[in-house]
This record gives C-alpha cells, sequence and structure tokens, in this order.
C-alpha cells in the first residue's frame, strides 16, 4: 500500500509541475489564461436583449430544406448548380487512320493449340535431336554403301 500511495503522490507531484509551466509558458507568450469556473457558482442568466442579440447573430442557411416559419425561409439557399459534364473522351473525333478491327480478335490466341505445343516442346526437340541423329546415321551407312558398290564396281571391271 505504500507504494501505490507513494506513486501516486509522484504523479500527483509531476502533474503539478507541468501546470504550472504552462501557466508560466501562457504568461510569457502573453495569451490569456482561461480561469477555471467553479460549479458553485451558478452561470448568469442571459436578458432578453442578449437573446435578441444571440438570434440575430445567427444566421440559418438551408440548402435542402424547406423552414415552415416564414422568418427561417429568409435563410433559404438556392441549390447548388453542378458545372455541365464535357465528356473529353467523346468530344474527339475518332482518328479514321486506325483499321477498324474486331477486339475479341487479338484476345484469342493465334495457334489454337500453343498450349499444347508448349506443354510438349522438351519431348519435341529432344525427339528432334535424335532424328537428326538417325537421319545422319541413314546418310553416313548409305555413303558407305555407295561406296562400297563403286569400289566392287572398280574392282570387278580391272580383273
Amino acid at each position: 500500500m505504500g507504494r501505490e500511495d507513494e506513486s501516486i503522490e509522484q504523479a500527483v507531484a509531476s502533474r503539478r509541475e507541468r501546470l504550472l509551466a504552462l501557466r508560466a509558458a501562457q504568461e510569457l507568450s502573453g495569451a490569456p489564461e482561461p480561469e477555471p469556473q467553479p460549479e458553485s457558482e451558478p452561470e448568469p442568466e442571459p436578458n432578453d436583449n442578449e437573446d435578441q442579440d444571440q438570434q440575430e447573430s445567427l444566421s440559418m442557411k438551408f440548402r435542402n430544406y424547406v423552414p415552415h416559419d416564414k422568418h427561417l425561409q429568409e435563410g433559404k439557399l438556392a441549390p447548388a448548380v453542378l458545372p455541365k459534364f464535357e465528356d473529353p473522351v467523346a468530344a474527339a473525333p475518332p482518328p479514321e487512320a486506325e483499321a477498324k478491327e474486331d477486339p475479341f480478335l487479338n484476345i484469342a490466341p493465334k495457334k489454337p493449340n500453343w498450349d499444347l505445343r508448349r506443354d510438349v516442346q522438351k519431348k519435341l526437340d529432344k525427339i528432334e535431336k535424335r532424328t537428326q541423329k538417325a537421319l545422319y546415321e541413314l546418310m553416313e551407312e548409305q555413303e558407305k554403301q555407295k561406296l562400297l558398290a563403286e569400289g566392287d564396281d572398280t574392282n570387278g571391271t580391272e580383273d
């Protein structure tokens, strides 16, 4: 309990110091210090002259409401006028140089099987290499057979 009382007392003391510093700063800046009014003092009741002055100083303006009281109808404002909207896109004529194309043609892919080709491209590349290698081997065999056939022909004629 003693520690809590000490911490509360410290908080009160620090708050008092801050308030004193704020008051001193207000006095130095020349700003009037607001005086706290005790709750026990009743506020003075306004006179009838003060009520009339306040009503005259308060001018109510109605933009979207039509008051029933004739005194308040004087404060009715005219509704706000919106400027005419001009669409800059519609105002500009379309360029005639552009060829009119169907916009849906650009959406669809050029080739309908592009996704299939993409998926099997690696396999196609492997097969293409094997095909080229096989064609090369076949060409070499044909060359050897031609050379052998020519060699047999040349050997047979010399005998």
